[in-house]
């Protein structure tokens, strides 16, 4: 039970627009996404706000009784403080009526049609929610142009966060490593250049003959600025990946393992339980965004190296997924996929697939994988029929089940023996130590010791014997 005395976590409003290509359910599904990540945030969501529409270009993005609907949840007016616009051989078009890109008329009156259907609904007669339960953030579940976030955050007199913002947010506050920090920092920066005017700092005229910068207005010096810092942030981060990329080549001559998925499916549990390791786990999503590397437990010889990898979500913004190209390598690198899925998650179906396309766009598409249905202590036994049914291939079990980490440990190591021969290895007294080597890269299944060395039998896979035997 939380402390008396506990700061109240601000209050937020969902909101959605559902577009023709989707549905009502689609829509509600994503919105209980949205639900996570601000929860994720520190937010506490108290309204859902959706309205159905043919596109997301309108300036206001709502029409006029929903931003009315919105503004009853946070105090404001409900209308978008800014002169009528007149386009030249045009009628007059009003803020919510005019989109960043111009809407065509039929799209205007399709929007004017809905607006005019919510009003006689009451929408915008209902009673205002008292000021100690208002929202103080609006949240929308799309990525908002600068018009659009300007003109909602003036209709609703609150602050506006679009979907990669509230992803953008978490990914700044559970980074750790410095990688991931420089990762995070640029697609920030990257995300509020176009944004800098919104943010209300101006726009005069910076003067000087012959000065850096002149002529440029305060946005434009601005964002030039941050242009800058982007450049630099990518100069370190480049030299940050180098020592990443070369322990990462290190690792590719030995047999690894990359778990892989959508955010929160349990990937760092099962990490844990496969590893033996202290991997953080939360249940929050993205919580893990700095790849971990561990030894497959209990260790097998050649050791199984198992790397748990930044979580996967639908909309993740283009610039992040750029941003962790390197650490999502360990994915592509890597001779097995563990594609973990909550099995108990309704639209798990969705979230696969959405992983699926990142893991194209990485270049880890065409690695084998094997599908991991992951908390299946959280269905009942007909739906585990149905799912065996469904994905023949799967493997089904619970990262807290110590019964099925062992069967999964299993089916890891067979994977990688299926292409593994029995060898012989011959090493001189002379090269003694180098039995310590040949112990670390194969499963030795006997020694003899003759009179001018040992015989060691081993198995392995057969360019790791021929390797070895090359430098005997």
């Amino acid at each position: 039970m939380p402390s008396p005395n506990a700061p109240s976590r601000p209050r937020a409003v969902l909101a959605a627009v559902e577009l023709p290509d989707s549905n009502e359910r689609e829509t509600e599904g994503s919105l209980d996404e949205l639900h996570r990540l601000v929860e994720t945030l520190g937010y506490r969501p108290v309204a859902r706000v959706t309205q159905k529409r043919r596109a997301l270009g309108a300036a206001g993005l709502f029409g006029r009784g929903k931003l009315v609907e919105l503004a009853r949840h946070t105090g404001g007016t409900g209308v978008v403080p800014a002169g009528v616009t007149r386009r030249p051989g045009k009628k007059t078009i009003h803020p919510w009526e005019e989109g960043e890109d111009d809407e065509t008329d039929d799209e205007v009156d399709d929007a004017e049609a809905g607006e005019e259907a919510e009003e006689a609904d009451g929408s915008e007669a209902a009673a205002p929610v008292p000021p100690e339960e208002r929202a103080s953030v609006v949240v929308v579940d799309h990525e908002l142009t600068p018009r659009q976030l300007r003109n909602l955050e003036g209709a609703t007199s609150a602050e506006v966060l679009d979907r990669t913002a509230v992803i953008l947010g978490i990914f700044q506050r559970h980074a750790r490593t410095r990688e991931a920090k420089l990762q995070v920092e640029i697609a920030r920066l990257a995300y509020l250049a176009p944004r800098l005017r919104v943010a209300g700092r101006g726009d005069r005229q910076r003067g000087g003959i012959g000065g850096k910068g002149a002529g440029e207005s305060a946005s434009e010096l601005e964002r030039r600025r941050v242009r800058d810092r982007i450049a630099e942030l990518r100069h370190e981060l480049e030299g940050v990946r180098r020592d990443a990329d070369t322990r990462r080549r290190r690792r590719i001559e030995r047999r690894s393992v990359a778990i892989v998925g959508y955010t929160n499916a349990g990937k760092s549990s099962l990490m844990r339980r496969l590893t033996g390791s202290d991997v953080l786990v939360q249940d929050k999503l993205f919580a893990t965004l700095d790849t971990t590397v561990r030894a497959l437990w209990p260790e097998t010889r050649p050791r199984i190296l198992v790397s748990d990898t930044v979580g996967f979500i639908k909309k993740l913004p283009h610039d992040l997924v750029a941003s962790f190209r390197s650490t999502l390598q360990e994915a592509s690198d890597a001779g097995l996929l563990l594609h973990v899925v909550d099995a108990s998650d309704p639209v798990f179906r969705g979230q696969l697939e959405v992983t699926r396309e990142v893991l194209g766009e990485v270049g880890a598409g065409e690695r084998p994988t094997l599908l991991v249905l992951n908390k299946t202590d959280r269905i009942d036994a007909p739906t585990r029929a149905a799912l065996r049914e469904e994905f023949p291939d799967a493997f089904l079990g619970s990262a807290f089940d110590p019964d099925d980490v062992a069967r999964l440990h299993d089916r890891i190591v067979r994977f990688f023996e299926r292409d593994m021969v029995d060898g012989e290895l011959f090493v001189p007294y002379r090269d003694a130590g180098f039995l310590h080597t040949i112990h670390e890269s194969c499963r030795v299944l006997e020694e003899v010791h003759e009179e001018e060395g040992t015989r060691v039998r081993v198995r392995a896979p057969r360019e790791e014997i021929d390797r070895l035997a090359a430098r005997l």
